[in-house]
């Protein structure tokens, strides 16, 4: 069986749960193995290019069909049952999951089936408009028990807390951020995975999706002054930040020690001192 990388299981594992398929093989067929399919509309093809891009020739992508796809391979056989049940339908496999460690594997899944939702709220009196921005996971076609599983994991593993909300079509649950802070710490988290993605910057950015909010509404209420509606904002580190976390480093913390000090998550800590390291 082909050898992935860490980084490619994340990849792919987000993508089949989301996205793409692992595709079937029919009676009479004269395939020995599956393979992988992935269809997108003209407006994603860049991320899918994006997306190809992690796995060095094994995935590739058909302009004229608009679909990722790879060949024959016994990976995606192996991989098959652990996705579908007999009936076909999909399953979320928390034996592979659970090895699922990655920002990358929440960013596919955000990416492929999630959106940055904003909603306002206008005071007239005031002048000001509210800006409430929330990450939702549309993944209703897995049952609740399964979400509530994954909701699980995304906490243990990158400490955010996201809940079920209702929906009324698929299984009728999808995945929320529980408040706005939650939606920062989401954004910084997938931030180093998703910054060289920039046609997907309106979903990963806050910083672009903001400006583009105050052009829309300065549009209609020019002399109206947008917000958002949360002081918890995850904001930049400040030099006194960066100074506290060398030090910590040079004395011995951990970077869940650190995390804590600085009241930051594990992820924002481990991804900052990298590039600290890479400036020094």
């Amino acid at each position: 069986m082909m050898m992935l990388t860490e980084i490619q299981r994340n990849v792919l594992y987000a993508s089949i749960i989301s996205d793409g398929e692992i595709t079937k093989i029919y009676k009479n067929s004269r395939r020995k193995n599956n393979s992988y399919r992935e269809h997108y509309g003209i407006s994603q093809e860049e991320y899918r290019k994006w997306k190809v891009a992690f796995f060095d020739g094994l995935l590739y992508i058909t302009p004229a069909s608009q679909c990722v796809r790879s060949a024959s391979l016994e990976l995606f056989t192996n991989l098959f049952p652990h996705f579908y049940r007999k009936d076909g339908t999909k399953y979320l496999p928390f034996t592979l999951i659970k090895n699922c460690l990655l920002p990358h594997f929440i960013a596919i899944l955000y990416m492929d089936d999630g959106s940055l939702s904003i909603s306002f709220r206008v005071n007239h009196i005031k002048k000001i408009i509210y800006l409430t921005p929330h990450i939702y996971l549309y993944l209703q076609c897995y049952r609740k028990d399964e979400l509530e599983k994954l909701k699980d994991h995304i906490f243990t593993t990158y400490e955010l807390s996201f809940r079920l909300s209702a929906r009324k079509d698929g299984h009728g649950f999808i995945l929320k951020t529980t408040s706005v802070k939650e939606t920062f710490r989401f954004l910084e988290l997938i931030e180093p995975v998703t910054k060289t993605c920039s046609s997907m910057l309106y979903k990963t950015s806050w910083d672009f999706r903001y400006q583009k909010e105050i052009m829309k509404w300065k549009s209609k209420y020019p002399d109206y002054t947008v917000v958002t509606s949360s002081s918890d904002r995850s904001k930049p580190y400040s030099p006194d930040e960066i100074k506290l976390l060398n030090q910590l480093k040079e004395i011995g913390y951990s970077t869940n020690e650190i995390a804590k000090v600085l009241k930051r998550s594990y992820w924002s800590v481990t991804y900052k001192w990298q590039d600290i390291k890479k400036r020094n």
